[in-house]
This record gives structure tokens, C-alpha cells and sequence, in this order.
């Protein structure tokens, strides 16, 4: 913590030759070209990913994540299906918005290699280097990486009873959930590690507490709280919060209803010092954010004439 009591504003990011300071938190907009996404309305075709993308822009997002396979269980899409849907859309946004940042969601070191060719600047590999060829990729095309945490597990299955125990030599006093944050502190640091050893800039190296992936609620939700320890490794910070099942139920909402929940989780991280945020509701994540950013002092007012005028 800082003397003022705020906690420290997390490490820069940079993409492309572009550096985002702490006055500039960035949207991540969800943009996924498939027709099974676990949120209907964000459920795209290829006109519909398009006109997604340009609202994106309108709203304020700094970056769009593409993606072509639902995260969680669903039918098998193949490399070749993943990159008919997602590497034309890549060409489309980088032909007409060629100052917007591009990520494409993507486990697989093939589809990122299409990718990188397409002009992607960071590959958000959720599944925590399943495809240990992926982050070589990046560093082959010099694009930035997302480090994942999902304790262990496989690509498009869902959690069931896992559990993290303590670290060795951890006082016995402890919260027990802090089990969870040591797994996705120590897995957080040797891939960034890797990542940096391949050659990839380390500001260009995000880390992902990951909430949901191979976890319950609780370790989600301790996750957020302990955002700190993850911001505490030295890279900038990406939190995947919108409408997941933990925000859903800690508040017993279906997945329509879990905006509020997911404002109020970035509140916190971004508060902890977390830089950049997955969202589906890209006006309201980039208000929050900048308004955060305004009560921690990192970014001015936008009009400031209350009582001096």
C-alpha cells in the first residue's frame, strides 16, 4: 500500500509500441464468432461480430478479443473451423480499424501462428499453455501473451470438487483458500517466466487469475479480493470477470442479470490495481474503470469546474 493508502497501480502494459500507464486502464471487448457463446447476446455471426466490433470502438474499448470456441463443453470445433471463423474477422478489423488492438482467445499454437500472420497483437491463451507452442508463437511474432491459470485442467471442461491445499509452510493460521491464490501465484510466474525467456517483452506479458477455470465460487471470489498477489508478480494485470457463473451465483442470477456483479468485481480489482478487463458491456466497464481511475488519482477529471467557477 502507499502512504495514501491506495494500493499500487500495477505494471504498464505495452502492445505495438504502445505504452498504457496507470491513467489509462483498458477495456478488453469480447467479441466471439460463435453460435454457442454461455451468453446469448454475444452469439455472433460474421455481420453480427462485425457491427459488434464497431460498437466496441464507439464505446470506448482499447482492444477486441476474438474468439472461435466456446470456453466451456460444446460440440468439437477443429483448428481449421477456429480459424475460418476467427482469422477473416482478424483481416476485417485490422483493414478497418488499424489503431485498434487485437487479441484473439485461442489455446491452440496453430490458430495463433494464423493469427499473428493476420496482424493480432496479443494471443489470450485461456488454458494455460495447453499448447506449450503457443507462447513460442508470440515470441516468434513479437506479440504480447495472456498466462492463464486453470489448475491443471483441459480445454472446454468445467471444474468439478477441485480443491488447492496449502503451501508448504504456510501458518496453519491462514485463510484456507489462500491455497488457490498460491497455485495461481507460482503457475502465474514460471509461464510469465517462460514467456519472457522465449523473448516476448515482460510488458507485454499479462497474467490472468483466470476466475472460473478450475475453480468453484469461493476461489473465484477469493481471487478477486486477493487481487494484490497477483498484481504483486510485476506484470500487468488482466481480470476475465463478465457475467461468469461465480458473479452469477454469489448473487443467485442467471446470466442476463450479472452486470452490476460484474461492475462491482472490476471495481475492486481495478481499485487493486488489475489494468485490463474482459467485458461484454463495454460503456459501462470503460466508465467504471476511468471513474476508479479518478478516485485513486490516476487520471485527472475529465471536467472539473465545481467551485471554481
Amino acid at each position: 500500500m502507499t502512504l495514501a493508502g491506495v494500493p499500487g497501480a500495477g505494471a504498464d502494459l505495452r502492445l505495438r509500441d504502445r505504452t498504457f500507464g496507470p491513467g489509462h486502464p483498458l477495456v478488453m471487448a469480447v467479441v466471439n464468432r460463435t453460435p454457442d457463446s454461455f451468453y446469448a447476446a454475444a452469439r455472433f455471426d460474421d455481420a453480427g461480430a462485425d457491427a459488434a466490433v464497431e460498437r466496441a470502438v464507439e464505446e470506448g474499448a482499447d482492444l477486441v478479443d476474438l474468439g472461435g470456441v466456446r470456453a466451456g463443453r460444446g460440440p468439437r470445433v477443429g483448428a481449421d473451423e477456429e480459424i475460418a471463423r476467427v482469422i477473416p474477422l482478424v483481416e476485417r478489423v485490422r483493414a478497418r480499424h488499424p489503431d485498434l488492438l487485437v487479441s484473439v482467445d485461442t489455446w491452440r499454437a496453430d490458430v495463433a501462428q494464423a493469427a499473428a500472420r493476420a496482424g493480432a497483437d496479443l494471443i489470450n491463451d485461456t488454458w494455460a499453455g495447453h499448447d506449450p507452442a503457443l507462447v513460442e508463437v508470440a515470441a516468434e511474432h513479437g506479440l504480447g501473451v495472456v498466462c492463464s491459470h486453470t489448475g491443471g485442467a483441459a480445454p472446454r471442461t468445467d471444474p468439478l470438487r477441485v480443491a488447492y491445499g496449502p503451501s508448504a509452510g504456510a501458518d496453519p493460521s491462514d485463510d484456507p483458500l489462500d491455497g488457490v491464490v498460491d497455485d495461481v501465484v507460482a503457475t502465474l510466474r514460471a509461464s510469465a517466466a517462460r514467456a519472457v525467456a522465449l523473448g516476448v517483452d515482460p510488458a507485454s506479458v499479462l497474467v490472468d487469475p483466470t476466475h472460473d477455470f478450475g475453480k468453484n465460487t469461493w476461489h473465484s471470489l477469493h481471487l478477486v479480493r486477493r487481487t494484490e498477489a497477483v498484481v504483486a508478480l510485476g506484470y500487468p494485470t488482466l481480470m476475465a470477470f463478465s457475467r461468469k457463473d461465480f458473479v452469477g451465483e454469489a448473487l443467485g442470477l442467471p446470466v442476463e442479470e450479472r452486470l452490476e456483479g460484474t461492475l462491482a468485481a472490476t471495481s475492486v480489482a481495478a481499485w487493486l490495481g488489475a489494468r485490463v478487463f474482459r467485458a461484454h458491456d463495454v460503456l459501462a466497464t470503460r466508465r467504471v474503470l476511468d471513474m476508479v481511475a479518478a478516485i485513486r488519482g490516476d487520471l485527472a477529471p475529465a471536467h472539473a469546474v465545481r467551485g471554481l467557477a
